[in-house]
């Protein structure tokens, strides 16, 4: 197939910025990154300025397009959210299925391991997040489905880890025992500490156990005090990755400033978005409660926030316009850093040769201009 040259813009390749380099396609596949003036034969694509990345990873999206993740996710009902990711520049995602019911957990198991086998565009594996949490730090989770784990849930959480590309567990510490932490970190699946009012102490011992990340640092765990750290001390005092929900609401600027200080490494942007990304819907109802949307904020009725009207590229530009953080690193939190919590650091997340060429051009003010899926442009 003939080449496409990508020119014009500056590239980011998941760790660097360059300058008058060209991105060469072929065949879906990224074949060269070279000086402009040196580049093959082909057909030319300016950009005119702005930036061209890699594709963005999500690993906390509740929904989009209409559709949350529920008990009634099917298989097309992760295509339709998967495609409209893609079209917002996350070129993959892992659906998140907040805390449910057993039955709607397996059900949604059930669609990702169809998703899987048929590779659909933008799935990477899935994030269940609860209901093995803490009620003290339910934020806009249902406590009456909030429960510790019990042998069925999880031998069903092992079984899935081995089924899907990557599974993603955000699990309390108070709610799982540090065996149960074990035996799910041996299965594959990658265990998040959130929604949790633990010590410091008992932070430790679950990432001594196989813990290896932590959900929408700051938002719904116990927070960095004088004399007891908390979970957030653990998460800072540790190599856990940890989800950012940077929209300038759930957490400051200046927490976030400080947290980039103390810990430069290892922090990743979220969304945490819910169906009302890429869509005009100001208003859904979950687990019977409304979820308004107003003024960039998702609530409950009674002012509790409920996930983020948020997607990756406005998450960068809070980084860069707000918190003061380099383009390379905020850049790298929604590209390589992400990849490397779910271990697909070798096909996702970089700009190299021979990876799948999903890509983002980025304009001037951090709005997504042109998105490319496996090569082929999408219409946005």
């Amino acid at each position: 197939m003939t080449p496409q040259i990508l020119t014009g813009a500056q590239v980011f390749d998941g760790t660097r910025l360059l300058t008058r380099q060209a991105v060469v396609v072929t065949d879906g596949k990224i074949t060269a990154i070279t000086p402009e003036a040196f580049a093959p034969k082909g057909t030319r694509i300016a950009l005119h300025g702005g930036i061209l990345a890699p594709g963005f990873l999500d690993l906390q999206v509740n929904g989009g397009g209409g559709l949350m993740v529920d008990g009634s996710t099917d298989l097309a009902a992760l295509r339709h959210i998967c495609a409209t990711h893609i079209r917002l520049g996350s070129s993959g995602i892992l659906p998140t299925l907040i805390t449910d019911t057993p039955d709607a957990t397996a059900q949604v198991i059930a669609a990702g391991i169809a998703a899987a086998r048929e590779n659909t565009p933008g799935f990477l594996g899935l994030h269940l997040e609860g209901p093995h949490l803490d009620p003290r730090r339910k934020g806009a989770h249902d406590p009456g489905l909030i429960r510790p784990m019990n042998d069925a849930d999880l031998s069903r959480l092992c079984d899935a880890a081995t089924a899907l590309p990557a599974l993603l567990l955000t699990v309390a510490p108070e709610s799982v025992t540090p065996e149960q932490i074990a035996s799910l970190s041996c299965a594959g699946a990658i265990i998040s500490l959130g929604h949790s009012d633990c010590t410091y102490v008992t932070a430790k011992t679950a990432i001594q156990a196989g813990a290896r990340c932590a959900t929408h640092l700051f938002n719904a765990m116990s927070q960095l005090g004088n004399r007891e750290p908390g979970l957030v001390g653990a998460v800072l005092d540790s190599d856990l990755h940890a989800g950012l929900i940077a929209d300038g609401i759930h957490v400051s600027a200046t927490t976030m400033r400080i947290a980039l200080a103390a810990k430069p490494k290892g922090l990743f942007l979220v969304s945490d978005c819910m169906s009302f990304a890429g869509s005009d819907l100001t208003e859904i109802t979950l687990n019977n409660r409304r979820i308004l949307r107003q003024n960039g904020r998702l609530t409950l009725a009674d002012g509790t926030l409920a996930g983020a009207d948020l997607t990756l590229p406005q998450a960068i530009k809070t980084l860069i316009e707000q918190v003061g953080t380099p383009p390379e690193q905020a850049l790298a939190m929604a590209t390589s850093a992400p990849a490397k919590v779910i271990g697909a650091a070798d096909s996702h997340g970089h700009l190299r040769p021979g990876m799948a060429a999903n890509l983002v051009h980025l304009t001037a003010d951090w709005q997504v201009a042109e998105v490319w899926h496996a090569g082929k442009q999408v219409n946005l």
